[in-house]
């Protein structure tokens, strides 16, 4: 194949505009509202200043928010990691049985929105809890709740996204070869030496990026603190932004912007630590094992199961009985009983109250909307940037993943500084449905575009070459010989996207107006105006929704293409 057709991937130049301008959309999605929130933090009336940001910053309350940000981080990613580690290392490398089915119970805390989160274990715990009053085990009525106090944060932090390590580490051990090991166990390695001498350095990297991810994560997450702290007057700095937009509105944009800022300084901090530690730790590791490695467990393995299967019933089964519960009786901190049981929850929440209605058919659509036009535009994003290569595409390339890496109150505070005022009109995108749908768009971009990206990269240019040869225009190519490639990719992109924006609550908690609620921001509100009969019952129908859509997944999983279904290998 000569060299001028190789060089050339395109055609006519009306392909070229289009792939120029499906670039500059995405740069404009994801890029020009986190670039709109730097230039308003160091901005004031004479031009660029930093007094904004100092001002801000030496605030004592600035100061505790921060502090109180790192502290539930920081425990929360510990925990995440002990307990995501700890289940990747048994479910990838040991001969534990009912795998799938324990990968799919740790999956759903990190599908379930982290406001349902804390408001189930709310319910397990406290002198309220009806679980507790229905089995006679509630404390005496005063008795504080644990759960409002910076440990209690951490806790449901750590466990919120414990899968997130789970599947990162899982992924590199996956890649460690069998050879190795054997190799250490003739040489007299054995039990947890072999553990510590060789499967643990060589996992050390994806055990790192897993807990970099879950820190970032947890840093910017709202719905566990806001449930938990706000009520106890703890404030981290995604609270302290909420609390002071709800309570000025967008008069005090520049100082939210500043707080916003500093988020994001403390999440890629954090990540360049981690890429400074990877740095160090590599090992070289090419692609997966021929055969995953497997270490037999022998007498150990029933004992490990159980313990195991406990954890999944102490996170997963406990809080979502006591959230059921909570939501079949009459009146918060009744006791659950025969004579007490009621649907009156359930019937008000679901069927009277239209803004729940409202919210289910905004959620789906949001969720759906992003996952369809994600697909559409990374597809041929993607390619663009492996086949035609240049400084602004490997430059977007580097900064694409920062509206995922920084926290979603930073993400939602750059949308509203870049969208309430459209340039040259007098319109605005503030209070309407399309700056949520814009934010998830920015959010979730680089969940649909790095599996394209990673599946393109394994495809033989030679195909390609061989149809334009033949003829084929560039959307034919894309067509016929890049879309069903590259679609199990895709498509696992696609669930991961509507999965996730479906219960979304950060980005959209500072975003919504009357008419355009979700299905976290109705749940935060019923719990926040005092109706927590109705808020546990949107939030049990929302789970149920979850593993529904999850379970569904999960059995068709057989007749999909290997690599679709995300929480499998």
């Amino acid at each position: 194949m000569s060299q001028s057709l190789a060089r050339n991937w395109g055609g006519s130049r009306s392909d070229d505009w289009l792939l120029s301008a499906l670039m500059g959309l995405a740069i404009l999605l994801t890029l020009a509202p986190v670039a709109r929130l730097l230039i308003e933090g160091v901005s004031g009336p004479d031009g660029l200043t930093l007094a904004p940001l100092v001002e801000v910053l030496a605030r004592p309350t600035t100061q505790a928010a921060l502090w109180h940000s790192i502290f539930t981080a920081g425990v929360g990613t510990v925990l995440s990691m002990l307990l995501g580690g700890a289940f990747a290392f048994l479910v990838a490398l040991t001969d534990i049985r009912a795998k799938g089915a324990l990968v799919f119970c740790l999956m759903i805390p990190m599908m379930i929105p982290p406001q349902i989160t804390a408001l189930a274990w709310t319910q397990v715990m406290g002198p309220s809890s009806v679980l507790l009053k229905t089995i006679g085990l509630a404390p005496p009525l005063g008795s504080p709740q644990p759960l409002h106090s910076p440990l209690g944060i951490a806790v449901l932090l750590g466990i919120q996204h414990t899968s997130i390590v789970f599947l990162t580490l899982r992924a590199g051990l996956r890649a460690i070869p069998p050879e190795a090991v054997e190799a250490a166990r003739i040489a007299g390695a054995r039990g947890l030496r072999l553990w510590w001498q060789v499967v643990l350095p060589l996992s050390v990297p994806s055990l790192a990026a897993g807990t970099a991810m879950a820190f970032v994560t947890a840093l910017g997450n709202f719905g566990i603190p806001a449930m938990l702290g706000i009520p106890a007057g703890y404030s981290t700095l995604p609270t302290l932004i909420y609390q002071r937009l709800a309570g000025m509105g967008t008069s005090v944009l520049t100082e939210v912007a500043v707080l916003a800022l500093l988020i994001g300084v403390v999440a890629l901090a954090g990540v360049v630590l981690n890429r400074l530690f990877l740095r160090r730790r590599a090992y070289g590791l090419i692609g997966l094992a021929n055969r995953p490695l497997e270490i037999s467990l022998k007498q150990l393995r029933l004992p490990v199961e159980l313990v195991l299967w406990l954890v999944i019933l102490a996170i997963l089964v406990l809080p979502l009985l006591a959230l059921a519960a909570t939501s079949l009786v009459p009146a918060y901190g009744v006791p659950l009983s025969w004579q007490t049981m009621s649907f009156g929850g359930w019937y008000e929440a679901l069927f009277r109250q239209p803004v729940t209605a409202r919210a289910f058919r905004n959620s789906f659509l949001l969720a759906t909307g992003a996952a369809v036009v994600l697909m559409a535009i990374c597809l041929p994003l993607a390619w663009i940037m492996l086949r035609r290569p240049s400084r602004l595409s490997r430059t977007f390339d580097l900064l694409v993943d920062l509206p995922y890496a920084l926290p979603g109150v930073v993400l939602a505070i750059a949308c509203i500084l870049l969208f309430i005022n459209l340039p040259l009109t007098d319109l605005t995108l503030y209070g309407t449905i399309w700056i949520i749908f814009i934010a998830y768009i920015a959010r979730f971009f680089t969940v649909m575009l790095r599996p394209v990206q990673s599946a393109l990269a394994q495809l033989d240019p030679a195909m390609e070459e061989a149809a334009q040869s033949a003829g084929a225009s560039l959307g034919k190519r894309l067509r016929t010989i890049i879309l069903p490639l590259t679609a199990p990719a895709a498509a696992a992109g696609a669930i991961l996207v509507f999965l996730t924006a479906f219960n979304e609550l950060t980005v959209s908690a500072l975003l919504w107006s009357s008419g355009t609620e979700t299905l976290g921001v109705v749940i935060f509100n019923l719990e926040d105006s005092g109706e927590t009969v109705m808020a546990s019952a949107v939030s049990v129908a929302v789970v149920g929704v979850v593993i529904v859509l999850m379970g569904a997944i999960q059995l068709a999983s057989r007749r999909l293409p290997k690599g679709v279904v995300p929480w499998q290998n």
